[in-house]
């Protein structure tokens, strides 16, 4: 068979004559003779477009390690917009969209990870955005 750009498959031209040599063909160790080969079956079509949705679902299934790698992630990005809010207040210069930033960060799910002490930093990680956050949207309410 042979592929021949996005249009499908056609059938190729079929077995080609041996190129030089004394014209005997492959051998191994000396057992073939020449004309002797068998000759070659031919490919079947391809089968059919199976399983596609299998392979789909097969790349959204995490491992423990992606989900710990992620929820890491999660936490450190937390982490950036605590400090970037801190620099911001430190220079009175605190905006709404740090604020949403923190917000939309702290509203992200996050996935579970079998480590329990993981578990147990990402959970105070989250508990302090949760307080700054909340602390910051009644200090500007209050304005």
């Amino acid at each position: 068979m042979k592929v021949s750009g996005t249009g499908g498959l056609t059938p190729s031209a079929g077995p080609r004559a041996a190129r030089g040599g004394d014209g005997s063909g492959f051998r191994l160790g000396g057992t073939a003779v020449a004309g002797s080969a068998t000759p070659a079956t031919s490919v079947s079509g391809p089968a059919g477009v199976v399983g596609v949705q299998a392979l789909i679902a097969l790349q959204d299934v995490e491992t423990a390690t992606e989900r710990r790698r992620r929820s890491v992630r999660r936490a450190g990005r937390l982490l950036d917009e605590l400090d970037r809010i801190k620099v911001a207040l430190l220079g009175d210069e605190l905006s709404g969209a740090q604020l949403d930033a923190l917000s939309r960060a702290v509203r992200e799910q996050r996935a579970a990870t079998d480590d329990p002490k993981l578990e147990g930093v990402l959970d105070e990680i989250e508990t302090r955005a949760a307080v700054e956050l909340a602390k910051l949207e009644m200090a500007r309410a209050a304005r």
